[in-house]
């Protein structure tokens, strides 16, 4: 990791990073019951510490976290502790993403309440923190176009708050053709794209969400690697690749850290980036990501480096932000 450059994570769930202590005073709250009533407890069900058979088994964690928004309140607490971590982690600048429609169903909450409630919390969190953030929309396809259409209307309450819009979720079964209207009406609105593409599905999720939905960066396309002529279009058209090797390897989207195509996308030109994906269930931070996690995939401090000059190069920044950034870390 080179001080020199910006700590940069651009794939961070919000919604997937609750603090543990967190989920035990919600649950406390609101009466709700966890399979853990301690910290030790509870993180053995909450946090991952070696590969799970497939993405599914990651994401019934990521439906536990989320079952303890009960309220606005813990929308918005939850937000402004995101952006508190970020900042304690030391990072430069962050992209958080959210699904509102995924915060609200369990408690029946109005998803565009949740919307605002985490540009709330976010703008707390900013107010006492060094650390740069903007926000990214999700539209969960598991739950199918009809409720991905609440959930875009929902983020376009505050659409000046939103930078981009994203697409999660069961990519095998639910292809980006039915979301191409969703995403023509995000790009309408002046949002840029970003799709999960290339994980549990393969390299053509990757070819949709480019031709179909206009994604300009792909989260995950860690499948990219099984098609050369993907690899090509992603290094032509300078396609950002947001990738999370802890999280990846637990998933089982690759077998081990060594397994991963990283360094091959790194090698071939392509703008390639390390980021956490949920930091609290992975249990890691961007700089075990870095220090660790890169190392163990075969990642030289030059190609380290790269990827962190790659992140600050697709970071949603305007001229000017980036810059600052730079200037912040002593460069002209």
């Amino acid at each position: 990791m080179n001080p020199k450059l910006p700590l940069i994570d651009l794939h961070r769930h919000l919604d997937g990073n609750i603090r543990l202590q967190t989920m035990l005073d919600l649950a406390r709250e609101h009466k709700l019951k966890l399979p853990g009533d301690t910290l030790e407890t509870l993180s053995q069900h909450v946090q991952i510490h070696g590969p799970l058979p497939d993405l599914w088994s990651f994401l019934v964690r990521v439906d536990l976290m989320v079952s303890v928004l009960a309220d606005l309140d813990a929308c918005r607490r939850i937000a402004r502790e995101n952006v508190e971590d970020a900042d304690r982690e030391g990072l430069d600048y962050v992209e958080l993403r959210f699904s509102p429609y995924f915060m609200a169903r369990q408690h029946q909450l109005d998803p565009a309440k949740v919307v605002e409630a985490v540009v709330a919390g976010i703008e707390e969190g900013r107010r006492k923190a060094r650390v740069k953030v903007k926000l990214i929309g999700i539209l969960s396809r598991t739950f199918g176009p009809e409720a991905c259409t609440i959930e875009l209307n929902a983020l376009l309450t505050q659409k000046a708050q939103i930078t981009a819009l994203d697409l999660a979720g069961d990519e095998k079964n639910w292809p980006a053709e039915l979301f191409v209207e969703h995403f023509k009406r995000g790009r309408d609105a002046g949002w840029s794209v970003t799709v999960h593409a290339g994980e549990a599905g393969g390299a053509p999720s990757v070819w949709a969400a480019i031709r179909q939905l206009g994604a300009t960066r792909i989260g995950h396309g860690v499948r990219s690697i099984d098609d050369p002529r993907l690899m090509d279009y992603l290094r032509d058209h300078r396609i950002g690749l947001e990738l999370n090797l802890t999280s990846n390897v637990q998933t089982n989207t690759v077998p081990s850290l060594a397994a991963h195509p990283m360094k091959q996308f790194l090698a071939h030109g392509l703008l390639a980036t390390l980021n956490t994906d949920d930091p609290v269930i992975s249990a890691i931070d961007l700089k075990h990501e870095f220090e660790k996690a890169a190392p163990g995939a075969g990642l030289t401090a030059d190609e380290i480096a790269l990827a962190q000059r790659n992140a600050l190069e697709i970071a949603w920044l305007t001229p000017a932000e980036r810059a600052a950034l730079l200037a912040g870390k002593g460069k002209s």
